[in-house]
């Protein structure tokens, strides 16, 4: 370990880890506020697939980061609406919904992506996002390129981070979300609208995991093939759990995971002879063994799961 050159090492493995994490967080902040309105989104997965299929082909087929973007947004949005009136208004199984909406989407992106662009969809190079370098900070070495070098979408992020946190704690729209997460009924007795804040809840994390697929094939990879999402929606769905619904745990569990994903390019930049199959387990392992030590301490929201209909207990 003493030839390693540890100054690029850093370099890749912190950059690698800020933007690694970017999906997670943004699809885990996400789920933390449908879960804590009591509704457990499996579909994250497949919303994520849907927004990254869609934001790549409305970027290829306009040449504009923008369009992506927003196909991506109005996706994962439909989407979430599409598990809210199947969830929230018919009462359908959660579960079952949200895994077939990940198996659908799964199915439906990876036609397309065969039909239309032979298994593997392009967006054109003016559909990439120029990194925008800090002034002054971004020289620092080691931390400056790492934390103060990229595309505008990463900056996004993270101020999202305190945002959400902002927003679920001190807002009345926050307060509201929690009750109905916790205690729908007494929620109801007090005035609240369950069935539209758990809408509002269910259409931000659509629109969330949605924004996260489409920062993976536009920020970061610029291309999109079937399964290129790796199963990121159950991580950021065991990210958000583990994170206890906080924001601020939720970016730190997710940049932990972007940490040891970047592992495998920062060793081999250092010249460290590594076998890549064995580093790309890592953050997968990394998950398995923090859901068996803290599951046990994660209090779910007492309702998670459950359907409410007025009248009813």
């Amino acid at each position: 370990m003493s030839g390693i050159a540890w100054e690029p090492f850093l370099t890749v493995l912190l950059g690698g880890a800020i933007v690694a994490a970017v999906p997670l967080t943004l699809a885990a902040l996400g789920e933390a506020v449908a879960e804590r309105a009591g509704l457990l989104n499996l579909g994250i997965e497949g919303m994520m697939i849907g927004g990254a299929f869609f934001a790549v082909d409305a970027a290829a087929r306009t040449g504009s980061v923008a369009a992506g973007l927003g196909a991506g947004l109005l996706v994962g949005l439909a989407m979430g609406l599409l598990f809210g009136l199947l969830t929230i208004s018919l009462r359908v199984d959660q579960v079952v919904v949200g895994l077939a909406i990940t198996l659908f989407a799964g199915g439906l992106a990876g036609f397309l992506a065969r039909d239309r662009y032979d298994g593997h969809a392009t967006a054109p190079t003016s559909a990439d996002l120029p990194n925008l370098a800090i002034p002054l900070v971004s020289r620092i070495p080691i931390a400056g390129p790492a934390l103060f070098d990229h595309n505008a979408l990463v900056y996004l992020t993270w101020v999202l981070v305190p945002v959400f946190a902002f927003v679920l704690v001190r807002t009345r729209f926050g307060l509201a979300v929690r009750a109905v997460g916790e205690h729908p009924f007494a929620a109801d007795a007090a005035g609240v609208a369950v069935t539209q804040v758990r809408y509002a809840a269910i259409a931000i994390g659509g629109t969330m995991a949605g924004f996260a697929g489409a920062f993976l094939c536009l920020g970061d990879l610029s291309f999109f093939e079937p399964g290129i999402t790796v199963g990121r929606g159950f991580i950021a769905l065991a990210i958000a759990m583990l994170g206890r619904w906080n924001p601020i745990r939720v970016a730190a569990g997710a940049l932990l995971f972007g940490l040891l994903g970047a592992l495998g390019d920062g060793l081999q930049i250092a010249g460290v002879d590594v076998r890549p199959e064995l580093v790309g387990m890592l953050p997968y392992a990394g998950i398995v063994v923090a859901l068996v030590a803290l599951a046990g301490r994660t209090a779910l929201p007492a309702a998670l799961g459950v359907p409410y209909a007025r009248g009813e207990r």
